[in-house]
């Protein structure tokens, strides 16, 4: 049961963030998005996001610094199974998954629905 609350408040957190910089701030939605991943990279870098992704799983995989997360945490493993080309390589391969399924749910609900433009 804890596990659920965990990863409801870290996630949630996550969002409160989100919120709070586009309500206070000038940022754009895609300049946070930016932030969100980067910071997730940063922190998976110095060590400190893999904790949080322990105590929260997926409160803290699924949002956008899970994202950042992920491609620094493949392309850190992958540096060390292949040297260097891992740095260009596994980031991708650790996101492949992720990223076919939003382009395949995003043409689904595409193909499904009208889509239209918003003015």
């Amino acid at each position: 049961m804890m596990d659920y609350i965990w990863t409801f408040v870290i996630g949630g957190a996550i969002c409160v963030i989100g919120q709070i910089l586009m309500d206070t701030t000038k940022l754009t939605p895609p300049r946070i998005l930016v932030i969100f991943v980067v910071a997730g990279a940063v922190l998976q870098a110095f060590g400190l996001y893999q904790p949080l992704v322990d105590l929260a799983k997926s409160g803290a995989t699924v949002p956008l610094p899970g994202f950042g997360y992920a491609l620094a945490k493949g392309a850190m493993e992958e540096v060390a199974k292949n040297g260097f080309i891992g740095a260009l390589t596994g980031g991708i391969t650790a996101t492949a998954a992720g990223v076919g399924a939003a382009i395949a749910f995003g043409y689904l609900v595409a193909a499904v629905f009208s889509p239209k433009s918003i003015r």
